[in-house]
């Protein structure tokens, strides 16, 4: 049987190329809004980030998601990605046995 390509897509924060699955797409609108988008199908310009919680804090510290969509983020949004990263880690951690 043919093996699948994975997908790879570039964390913004590390540089490094990962699996889409071990990613977060977060994505800005065309309002110029920023969220988190779980599908990873929102339309808009997305960026991707590491299921890791010590990156999504690199990434407040250094307001990378300002840089990458040029508009002014609330620390609120860092905030919730570091716990939405914590909360999916998590879960890989309990359900990912292979």
């Amino acid at each position: 049987m043919k093996q699948r390509k994975v997908p790879l897509r570039k964390d913004i924060v590390t540089g490094e190329m990962a699996p889409k699955k071990q990613l977060v797409r977060v994505v800005r609108n065309q309002d110029q809004e920023v969220s988190i988008d779980p599908t990873g199908k929102q339309s808009g310009r997305g960026a991707y980030i590491s299921l890791d919680v010590k990156v999504a804090e690199k990434a407040k510290h250094e307001k990378t998601f300002d840089r990458v969509f040029g508009v002014k983020i609330d620390d609120q949004f860092y905030d919730d990605l570091i716990a939405y990263v914590d909360h999916q880690q998590a879960r890989k951690e309990l359900f990912d046995n292979d």
